[in-house]
């Protein structure tokens, strides 16, 4: 098959969801970036700690929009994002006085290790972008990044995926835990 034959796909867009899915997708994305933003801008807005960032955003789409997929599942939303974030601090203190080369490395390192460790999330590139690009008060977390916001940020979330995930019927999270 040649190459540009290949980029016609070979199948048709899958069908549209309920009204239902769509309800329950914004509650739970309204539910879980509220509980990690009401840490962020309530509780701590005067600490150096910083609990919400932009790629929950993309995380919130895969877990309450599409709770179903491999890549939303708990162990890629967790695992995914602290992958991600551990390669993005490390890029930054190795490679930081060139930020381009940091970022691309950051970004593809991630990758790597999300598909090493089973924990593919692709919400996990910006993570680890975002340890590169970020403020200089996401810089001064250094490894602490790791943990908050990436890691305890993504287990709110997921606290919030498991409860509105399963009150309708028509729906079950995770698909598998392992």
């Amino acid at each position: 098959m040649s190459f540009f034959k290949k980029m016609q796909g070979n199948t048709y867009s899958p069908p549209g969801v309920s009204l239902s899915e769509i309800v329950w997708s914004w509650i739970g994305a309204f539910l879980g970036i509220s509980a990690v933003g009401f840490l962020h801008y309530i509780l701590f807005v005067d600490g150096n700690l910083i609990y919400i960032i932009g790629s929950f955003g993309a995380s919130a789409v895969l877990i309450y929009g599409a709770p179903r997929s491999p890549m939303a599942q708990p162990r890629n939303l967790v695992g995914g994002h602290v992958v991600s974030a551990l390669v993005g601090v490390t890029a930054f203190k190795l490679l930081g006085g060139n930020p381009w080369l940091a970022g691309s490395v950051a970004v593809a390192t991630a990758i790597a290790g999300m598909h090493a460790t089973k924990t593919l999330h692709p919400p996990g590139g910006a993570t680890a972008l975002i340890a590169v690009i970020g403020s200089k008060d996401i810089h001064a977390l250094g490894f602490l990044y790791v943990i908050v916001p990436s890691g305890l940020g993504a287990l709110m979330m997921l606290v919030v995926a498991l409860i509105v995930n399963n009150i309708p019927g028509s729906r079950q999270y995770p698909e598998y835990w392992i």
